[in-house]
């Protein structure tokens, strides 16, 4: 296909009027301006146009009706901020072990390296809040 022309011929079995091709084909040029393969080969560059290619060919996996409904509700179920926050916090732990291990060196290197004050540095919190007893 070497330009999209109007009307566009698409199965109507599957796609089940324009809006709906309207709709899956700007999701899917969302998904290619952010770096997905495109799923047909083309001459095209533009991802609006590879986008539509993708839904005519039925290259493309949708959900309608009552799948659609729940998928929804599923997705508006997801904390994207919990998961922002997980994110950072393995990020971060990532950072303590580099810091750990530069620490240990450090004082290993001074010989004043003292490992029951070392851990105390860096328990956390946590332990301390539950009541577990020190030794």
């Amino acid at each position: 296909m070497d330009i999209i022309s109007l009307p566009v011929e698409y199965d109507h079995k599957k796609i089940d009027g324009k809006f709906r091709l309207v709709a899956i084909a700007s999701q899917r040029a969302k998904e290619l301006s952010l770096g997905a393969k495109p799923k047909v080969s083309t001459k095209s560059k533009k991802v609006t146009t590879i986008a539509i290619e993708e839904t005519i060919e039925n290259k493309l996996d949708f959900v309608t009706g009552e799948e659609a409904v729940i998928a929804r509700e599923k997705a508006g179920k997801f904390d994207y901020r919990k998961q922002i926050e997980e994110s950072r916090k393995i990020a971060a732990g990532e950072d303590l072990t580099e810091l750990e291990k530069d620490l240990k060196v450090y004082l290993h290197e001074k010989g004043a390296y003292d490992k029951k004050a070392f851990e105390e540095l860096f328990t956390d919190k946590k332990g301390e809040d539950t009541g577990e007893a020190e030794e």
